[in-house]
């Protein structure tokens, strides 16, 4: 006897995160641990963003990682050749989820440009994003409003079509707690005048 059997429900292609993969104070890139005190060289800042999917559906429970120069420019890195310059007190890396709305927040400093190989790099924070549906992390460059003439000459941000180049640069959002807020808006997928611009490894 053959019975029909009724179809299964459509299934999301993980990753999912639990919520004890994050800890308090993953997502403040200003100090080296919860514990520690933040770093008191550069301007704090806030930035604020929210990932969505195509037609504007809420990405829930991604994960974005941000990295970032410090104030000077810098990195605590050994690859940075004046990385005794480094800030000591700034850890600049930091990871964020998103809510139930898609929203994430990083707090950070605004960081300095420097020099690279590629040419004279402008102030910008570097971001991937991992989450469910998504067969591979995706990463972006977010600029800062505050630096045209470096945007402007940036060897990263010119590779990007210039009609979509807005896309990568952060929208001042007021103040809170007397620090800037930025905000910067994450499309995965959608029509190509609004999804953000993505970099390969």
């Amino acid at each position: 006897m053959t019975e029909t059997l009724l179809p299964s429900s459509q299934h999301t292609i993980g990753p999912f995160f639990p919520r004890t993969f994050f800890n308090e104070g993953d997502n403040d890139l200003t100090r080296v641990n919860a514990e520690a005190p933040p770093s008191t060289r550069g301007e704090t800042i806030l930035l604020r963003g929210q990932v969505t999917r195509e037609g504007g559906a809420p990405c829930v429970n991604a994960i974005l990682e941000a990295w970032q120069a410090d104030a000077g420019g810098r990195f605590n890195h050994p690859l940075d050749p004046e990385r005794h310059f480094a800030d000591p007190d700034f850890l600049g890396w930091g990871r964020a989820w998103t809510d139930e709305a898609g929203a994430f927040e990083f707090r950070t400093l605004l960081p300095g440009g420097y020099d690279d190989p590629a040419g004279s790099r402008a102030p910008h924070v570097n971001l991937t994003v991992m989450g469910a549906g998504l067969m591979r992390r995706v990463l972006a460059t977010l600029f800062f409003p505050d630096f045209p003439s470096e945007n402007s000459t940036d060897p990263v941000l010119n590779l990007v079509p210039r009609s979509r180049r807005a896309h990568l640069v952060a929208k001042p959002a007021g103040h809170e707690g007397g620090l800037r807020v930025f905000r910067f808006d994450i499309r995965l997928r959608g029509d190509p005048a609004e999804e953000t611009p993505f970099f390969d490894d």
